[in-house]
């Protein structure tokens, strides 16, 4: 597969293996990713890790406003000057780290659609930081690790499904986009990659207890994923008796000799609104 001659050259600026950065360098893939996020006109879009532009330039012809963010302080600086020698006026540079940086920033009213070709490093906490400003955010098409992306869009009794898998598509539905070869990255990484769309204004449509306690529940059944449920939540509700434990399983109709790779979102919800410890209630925050 062949592409574009890579553009750091213009800039003497190579890519930065402590950051994580792997460009993408196939502009039918880019062409491919804005199709499939097809974003309206009057959009405003976040776009995580901007580069040298290779997205952020084409994706701002396509929406009303682009805000860029790049911990790299040098390729902030050269994406400067290649918006303004081409005259763009729809895109704001934001050099900061997105793991620090506040949505509530933006000067906007909108809510926003979120882009980007993730770091391999930052996905877990940045999706976590995704999750926790949902109200900003209609949808998000980011591009993962393929391990990771497989586990985001698993279902039960597969390999890759386990707690991410769950607490996600508890807020948005998940759908797999494009599956990226390593060879369209420079320089090429070691694994292949997946483009994801999370959409937020679809989150499950069945709710049990608090979120707080079914987040609870998930990560202590998927903790030890050999051991059955039984045992496996018994270490996380330390206050709760085993028998108690059991019957509670029970009444939601789980074998408490499962594990947890065998239930699905509503099983884990059931289970929440009756599988409750007030003692870790009154330690943790709600969420």
């Amino acid at each position: 597969m062949s592409g574009p001659r890579f553009p750091a050259q213009k800039y003497t600026l190579k890519p930065k293996k402590k950051l994580g950065q792997h460009f993408l360098k196939e502009t039918k893939i880019i062409d491919q990713i804005l199709a499939c996020a097809n974003f309206e006109r009057s959009s405003h879009v976040l776009e995580i890790g901007p580069g040298l532009g290779a997205l952020t330039l084409p994706l701002a012809k396509r929406v009303q406003h682009v805000f860029a963010v790049e911990k790299d302080q040098d390729l902030a600086r050269a994406m400067k000057k290649k918006i303004e020698a081409a005259g763009i006026d729809n895109v704001t540079i934001i050099a900061e780290d997105i793991l620090k940086f506040s949505f509530n920033e933006l000067e906007t009213e909108k809510n926003l659609y979120v882009i980007g070709n993730l770091p391999y490093n930052i996905s877990s906490p940045f999706l976590e930081k995704l999750i926790q400003n949902r109200h900003h955010v209609i949808r998000a098409v980011l591009t993962f690790q393929l391990e990771f992306a497989k586990r985001l869009v698993a279902g039960p009794g597969s390999r890759e499904y386990g707690a991410l898998s769950v607490l996600v598509r508890y807020h948005a539905l998940v759908s797999p986009l494009i599956e990226i070869p390593k060879e369209a990255f420079f320089p090429r990484p070691k694994v292949g990659s997946m483009v994801v769309e999370l959409d937020f204004t679809k989150p499950y449509p069945v709710k049990g207890g608090t979120e707080q306690n079914f987040r609870r529940i998930v990560r202590a059944a998927f903790s030890s994923r050999r051991k059955i449920l039984a045992n496996s939540l018994k270490g996380s509700f330390p206050s709760l008796s085993p028998d108690y434990i059991v019957k509670c399983l029970v009444d939601c109709r789980i074998n408490p000799r499962d594990r947890a790779e065998r239930l699905d979102i509503d099983d884990f919800l059931r289970l929440s609104t009756v599988l409750t410890d007030p003692v870790l209630d009154k330690r943790e925050p709600q969420c």
